[in-house]
């Protein structure tokens, strides 16, 4: 039978032959082979996996002293910095192109924890896993999606942060996958209007547009039509907000929300549950 074979790119980020790339380039691969820039080409076996983000580490048994990618701080790119994009666009190697940071926090329907950083830096296909890099040679970023109605570069593509990658990493390589906190709410934005009409002052908050049966919202007492301001101390500035601050809860925590409800603030608290993969990522 005839076997597909796919490109990615990928970069290694520990001498002990760990790797970083995408979920998506090595989720249904039944081998994964390596290439290293000497040419050097290794058999390598996923360590950890999460979909929602599309981000999996993988890890080769190479000798000697391997190139180490250094992770930087996303969060303090900013919008005009030049950034280069290094990967295998179409199967040829080590190709690197510039650009800039074009925007930070990009959300572009991936799914809940959507914090892309925008560049047009050029990416194609092949190009995912590889590493965005600022002008000091750190990883910002890992290319993950282009924007196109043809599948080629139009100066639109996206990166995941690598202060996200950091945050999961412990998880990814200790238990292979990521556990998120499962709070068991459906939400909408607070828009302008529907915040006039519950007497706000501004629009801000998440609205609870419906409550999972017997989940950890509604035993805490959560009702539809309950705006969500605060969330284990944190103010919940949009609805985007609350996904994530959920996930990066422990499970069984338990957490005072701070609502709106009929034009007075309520305190309630709540144990958090574990996110399963069935459930819907963007019910919070």
């Amino acid at each position: 039978p005839y076997r597909q074979k796919s490109l990615g790119s990928g970069f290694i980020i520990d001498r002990d032959g760990s790797i970083l790339t995408n979920n998506h380039v090595v989720e249904n691969a039944q081998k994964i082979v390596v290439k290293l820039a000497d040419g050097q080409e290794y058999e390598a076996k996923v360590v950890g996996r999460d979909p929602k983000t599309d981000i999996a580490v993988i890890k080769i048994n190479a000798k000697g002293n391997l190139p180490v990618a250094g992770l930087g701080d996303s969060d303090r790119l900013e919008v005009g910095e030049w950034v280069m994009a290094i990967g295998n666009p179409f199967g040829l190697d080590n190709t690197v192109t510039s650009g800039i940071v074009s925007a930070k926090g990009r959300q572009i329907g991936q799914g809940p924890y959507d914090n892309f950083i925008q560049t047009d830096a050029s990416i194609n296909p092949g190009n995912s896993g590889g590493p965005l890099i600022n002008l000091n040679g750190e990883v910002v970023g890992i290319n993950t999606a282009i924007f196109s109605r043809t599948g080629g570069n139009i100066g639109i593509g996206f990166a995941i942060p690598t202060n996200l990658v950091q945050e999961l990493l412990p998880q990814l390589k200790g238990n292979g996958k990521v556990t998120r906190g499962y709070l068991g709410v459906a939400i909408q934005k607070v828009t302008p209007e529907i915040a006039e009409s519950l007497g706000m002052n501004r629009a801000r908050g998440a609205l609870v547009a419906d409550v999972s049966k017997d989940g950890p919202a509604e035993k805490a007492g959560v009702a539809v039509g309950d705006v969500i301001l605060e969330f284990d101390g944190r103010e919940v500035t949009g609805s985007t907000d609350l996904p994530i601050l959920v996930a990066r809860t422990a499970v069984n925590k338990k957490v005072r929300l701070k609502v709106l409800r009929d034009k007075k603030e309520v305190t309630l608290t709540a144990a958090v549950g574990e996110l399963k993969e069935e459930k819907a990522a963007a019910s919070g």
